[in-house]
C-alpha cells in the first residue's frame, strides 16, 4: 500500500520572519507615507514662480496698465472705441496671441505688413472680433477712435506680447474706480487730445502707413 505523503507540515506554524525583513516593511511603510509630499512639491514650486499677469484697461482714460501679482510693470497708452463703437467693459481673457496677423473683413483682406489695421502684434480675447493690437495709424493712440478693441502703438505692443499669455486675465474699465486711480493716478478723465504720458514715447514713430484702419 502506497503511503501517503505526509501533510503535517502545511499545519506548522510558518517559520518567524527575519529582523531585516521586518525592518523592510517598516522602511516601505515609511516611503509610502512620504510619497505625496514628495510628488506635489515640484507642482507647488512651478505655482509660485509663475507671476500672476493681469491687464487693465482704463477706457476713460485711454492707459492700459500690465500687473504682476498686482504689481504695475508697465503704463501704455491705447486708443479705445469711437463713441459710436465703444469698447465692452467688463472682466475678459486672452484667448489666442497672433505675431504679424493678416485683417480680415467682409469684402478686405490685408496681407501682414506696414499697411496693416492690426499692426504687428493681435492679443485676442474671448470675445470674438475683440483684442488688444497694434496700429497702422500711431495718430489715432489717445484718443476714441477704434471699432471697440484697444489699440497700442506698434512698438508698444510688441513690447507687451511676450509679456502675457493664453488665460491671463484682461480688464475693461468704463468707468473711474479706486483701482483705475491707484493705477492710473487721480486725474480727471482723458480729452480727446493726448495729454501727458505716463510711459512717454520719445523714439521716432514707427514707419507705417497712413492707411485707415478699421479697428
Amino acid at each position: 500500500m502506497m503511503r501517503q505523503p505526509d501533510t503535517s507540515a502545511s499545519h506548522k506554524e510558518p517559520p518567524p520572519r527575519s529582523a531585516s525583513y521586518a525592518l523592510f516593511l517598516a522602511a516601505f511603510a515609511l516611503c509610502a507615507t512620504i510619497t505625496p509630499a514628495q510628488t506635489a512639491e515640484p507642482t507647488e514650486r512651478r505655482d509660485t514662480s509663475q507671476p500672476s499677469r493681469r491687464i487693465v484697461v482704463s477706457i476713460t482714460r485711454r492707459k492700459l496698465a500690465l500687473l504682476e501679482n498686482d504689481r504695475v510693470v508697465k503704463i501704455y497708452d491705447v486708443a479705445v472705441g469711437a463713441q459710436a463703437s465703444p469698447s465692452p467693459s467688463g472682466e475678459f481673457q486672452i484667448a489666442e496671441r497672433l505675431q504679424n496677423p493678416g485683417y480680415y473683413h467682409p469684402g478686405t483682406v490685408v496681407a501682414p505688413g506696414q499697411g496693416n489695421p492690426l499692426g504687428t502684434r493681435w492679443i485676442g480675447l474671448n470675445v470674438k472680433g475683440f483684442g488688444i493690437h497694434g496700429t497702422n495709424r500711431p495718430q489715432s493712440i489717445g484718443k476714441n477712435a477704434s471699432h471697440g478693441c484697444i489699440r497700442l502703438r506698434n512698438r508698444d505692443v510688441e513690447d507687451l506680447f511676450p509679456r502675457v499669455r493664453v488665460g491671463d486675465r484682461v480688464s475693461l474699465v468704463a468707468e473711474r474706480t479706486d483701482e483705475v486711480a491707484r493705477l492710473f493716478g487721480d486725474a480727471p478723465d482723458a480729452p480727446g487730445a493726448n495729454e501727458t504720458l505716463l510711459v512717454r514715447n520719445d523714439g521716432p514713430a514707427a514707419s507705417e502707413d497712413a492707411a485707415q484702419g478699421q479697428r
